[in-house]
């Protein structure tokens, strides 16, 4: 059988270990993203059956990791006119909004925003604003102290108006001259009110679904090498006319 050409066999070569290394690269990284996870639901199991913090507290947190999935209870008053409606968001297997509106805490002169709860939007009209209840005057507010407002992929950053994909807290503050924290929000628990559920998927969920893609990308790389030996040892040398 008559060999391949040097050049072609260099360049399957190279192809092979390129592919083979971006699924184990792939694959390591679906890894480390389950194991932030898994750190993620640790440290909250671990926080959350912590004494309350007050609003002082919250605001006077020098170390924002040190708080994080805390629970507290804070008093203060909504501003309804910051309100941010997320878009694409998911509770009860439903799409719909997810409800954040700055709180300003009394006694303080901090602000944090407050992940209120989720309600399904209107199918008919995208742009329909969902009716919900947002009291005047002091109201008093209990949840878990969590992480900035996760952010799903958008194809624009500059985003506008109360309904968006995503909501940077640093530009909050810097368009509504907010005394605004940017390390935390408020995740607010507790049963349906106000036309808002508070169902929220705890940290740390959906691990499984990480190590099931790592398992692909670590399976499609062995693949890979199994072929590339094939093809380019084994089979040659089976079909090569014996001396």
């Amino acid at each position: 059988m008559t060999p391949q050409p040097p050049g072609r066999f260099w360049r399957v070569a190279i192809a092979a270990v390129l592919g083979i290394a971006a699924g184990l690269a792939l694959g390591g990284w679906q890894l480390s993203r389950a194991a932030q996870k898994n750190a993620m639901h640790a440290a909250m199991e671990q926080h959350r059956n912590l004494p309350a913090l007050d609003g002082r507290e919250l605001a006077g947190a020098a170390d924002p990791q040190a708080v994080v999935w805390r629970p507290v209870r804070l008093q203060g008053r909504w501003l309804p006119e910051h309100t941010v409606y997320l878009d694409n968001r998911q509770m009860q297997a439903k799409p719909g909004f997810d409800v954040l509106t700055p709180l300003r805490i009394d006694g303080t002169d901090k602000v944090v925003v407050v992940q209120r709860g989720w309600v399904q939007r209107n199918f008919l009209d995208r742009t329909r604003l969902p009716a919900i209840e947002t009291p005047a005057g002091v109201v008093e507010v209990s949840g878990l102290i969590a992480p900035p407002p996760p952010k799903l992929y958008a194809f624009s950053t500059a985003e506008s108006g109360p309904i968006r994909q995503n909501l940077d807290l640093g530009e909050l503050r810097a368009r509504t001259g907010l005394p605004l924290l940017t390390t935390l929000s408020v995740q607010q628990v507790g049963p349906a009110s106000g036309g808002l559920l508070r169902e929220w998927t705890p940290p740390g969920s959906g691990v499984e679904k990480h190590y099931g893609y790592a398992f692909q990308w670590f399976a499609l790389s062995a693949l890979i090498a199994v072929l590339y030996v094939w093809f380019q040892f084994i089979a040659p040398r089976r079909k090569a006319p014996h001396a």
